[in-house]
Formats: structure tokens, sequence, C-alpha cells
């Protein structure tokens, strides 16, 4: 197998997991809610809410992070592709 079999695999592998954490943000935010909590007797609610925050918050790095290395190597692939493309004409 050649090098950019191995970086197209590698660029799969890092977009899959960059799609399954976008899924399992968008479900995280969708039981986000904006209201406030003013009685006592719905501080469960506001528990859920800060819970559910601060895991969206955990995952925004990584989102950016994933992003990122999927779009650089799929320009690094690219790059190579069209090296390779020019060095065999002759």
């Amino acid at each position: 197998m050649s090098h950019l079999t191995w970086l197209l695999i590698a660029w799969g592998a890092l977009t899959a997991v960059l799609i399954v954490l976008l899924i399992y943000k968008s479900t995280l935010s969708m039981r986000e809610d904006d209201q406030l909590f003013l009685d006592e007797s719905e501080s469960h609610m506001e528990q859920e809410q800060l819970e559910i925050l601060r895991r969206m918050n955990k995952l925004t790095p990584l989102v950016r992070i994933f992003g990122a290395a999927s779009g650089v190597l799929i320009l690094v692939i690219a790059g190579i592709w069209i090296y390779n493309g020019f060095t065999q004409v002759q």
C-alpha cells in the first residue's frame, strides 16, 4: 500500500471520529434549555443543565482539534496527489 492510501485511511478515521463527536454534541444541545431556575424544587433541572453545559464545553476543544486535523490532512493528501501527478508526467 502506498503512503497516500495510508493517509486516506487516517483521514477517514479522523473524519469518522469528528462526525461522531458532532452528532453527540448535537444530541446534547437538543437537551439544553435556555431558562432561569428560580424555585428550589427545580434545582435538579438546573443541575442537569449544568452537567449538559459541562459536557458541551469539554467537547468543543475536541471538535476543533479533530476538525482542524481532518482539514490539514486532506490538504496534505491533495498536495501529495498533485505533486505525484506533476512528477510522473514526463
